[in-house]
């Protein structure tokens, strides 16, 4: 019984990941500036890898293949905000404008 729902929750979490991944890689596509682009990009690499990650982790149970995927994802929560953080100040100091329509917004 708890195989069972150790394995339910490590495929609940990795879905959920590729889920975060797969709508991250639309929002890549889809956004019109860096700026945008860079919160998609970061949403991908924090919430989708850490799903995926620690639905895999779950997975293998307690061995040293664990320990690594937890020590990747303790790398990736450390890195990608400050990487996402370091190319938005780029694009800024690089006077990338944000994208704004020509309309005045609604009140």
């Amino acid at each position: 019984m708890t195989d069972l729902v150790l394995d339910v929750l490590a495929w609940v979490l990795v879905g959920g990941g590729v889920f975060f991944v797969v709508v991250g890689a639309v929002g890549l596509v889809r956004m019109p500036d860096v700026y945008t682009r860079l919160h998609a990009a970061g949403m991908t690499d924090t919430v989708g890898a850490a799903g995926i990650l620690l639905g895999l982790a779950l997975e293998s149970g307690l061995t040293l293949v664990t320990a690594r995927l937890l020590l990747i994802l303790a790398f990736l929560l450390l890195t990608s905000p400050i990487g996402t953080h370091a190319l938005a100040r780029a694009a800024r100091a690089g006077r990338v404008e944000p994208y704004r329509t020509s309309e005045p917004p609604v009140a």
